[in-house]
C-alpha cells in the first residue's frame, strides 16, 4: 500500500494534467451535445415531416454506431475531403455529437412527459406554437429532465478516454505513458481508476444537489 502511494504521489502532476483535459472534453462535450440535443428533441415531438426525420436520422446514427468509429471518421476521414482536424478539436466535434444524440432522447422524454393540455392550454389563451413550447413545456421539461440526464456527464466523462487514441493528453495518454516510463501498468491504471471514481462520485453528488434544488413541492406533471 506504501508503494502504491508513493507511486501515485510521485504521477501526481501528470494525472492532474490529464485529468484537466479530461475534464475539458467532457465538459466542451455535454455544452455541445446540449446545444445539439435540446433542439433535435424539440423537433422530434414538435416538428413537421421533414424537420422529424431529420432529427430521428441524426440522433439513430450517432446512437447506433460507435463513437471510437465516429472519432477516426472525423480525425483520419475528414483529411482526405481537404479538412484537418486538431487532436481536441476533433474530441470536441465527436463527443459533442455523441452526446447531443443521447441528450436529445433525454429531453424528448421529458418534453413528452408533460402534459399535452398544456400545450392546448397556451394555444386557446393566444400563445403561438413556439411561445408555449418556450414558455410553458421546456421550463418543466428542464426541471424534469435532470434524474435521467445526470446519467449523461458520467457517461461522457467514460467514453472521452477514446481520446487517448489520437494522442489527446488526457487521463488515459498520461497513464500509458507513465505506465511505459516506470514499467508498473497496474500502478498507473489502477491510479487512473480511483480517479475516474472520484470524478463521477462528485458528478453523481452534484446531480442530486441540482434535482433537489430544481424540485417544485406540489408540482404535479401528466404522464
Amino acid at each position: 500500500m506504501n508503494e502504491f502511494l508513493e507511486f501515485f504521489q510521485s504521477a501526481l502532476p501528470s494525472f492532474y494534467r490529464g485529468a484537466l483535459i479530461t475534464l475539458q472534453l467532457t465538459a466542451v462535450g455535454l455544452g455541445l451535445g446540449f446545444l445539439l440535443g435540446l433542439p433535435a428533441a424539440v423537433l422530434r415531438v414538435y416538428g413537421g415531416k421533414y424537420l422529424r426525420w431529420l432529427a430521428i436520422a441524426y440522433i439513430e446514427l450517432f446512437r447506433g454506431t460507435p463513437v471510437l468509429v465516429q472519432l477516426f471518421l472525423v480525425y483520419f476521414g475528414l483529411p482526405d475531403l481537404g479538412m484537418t482536424l486538431s487532436r481536441m478539436t476533433a474530441a470536441y466535434i465527436v463527443l459533442g455529437l455523441n452526446s447531443g444524440a443521447y441528450q436529445a432522447e433525454y429531453f424528448r422524454g421529458a418534453i413528452q412527459a408533460v402534459g399535452g393540455g398544456q400545450m392546448m392550454a397556451a394555444r386557446a389563451i393566444g400563445m403561438s406554437r413556439l411561445e408555449a413550447i418556450r414558455h410553458i413545456i421546456l421550463p418543466q421539461a428542464l426541471r424534469l429532465v435532470i434524474p435521467a440526464w445526470s446519467n449523461e456527464p458520467p457517461s461522457l466523462l467514460k467514453a472521452s478516454a477514446i481520446a487517448f487514441l489520437i494522442a489527446v493528453p488526457d487521463l488515459m495518454t498520461q497513464a500509458k505513458t507513465i505506465a511505459a516510463h516506470t514499467y508498473n501498468p497496474i500502478g498507473a491504471y489502477f491510479s487512473v481508476a480511483v480517479i475516474y471514481l472520484v470524478i463521477v462520485f462528485a458528478m453523481n453528488s452534484l446531480s442530486s444537489y441540482m434535482e433537489r434544488k430544481a424540485r417544485v413541492p406540489g408540482l404535479e406533471l401528466e404522464f
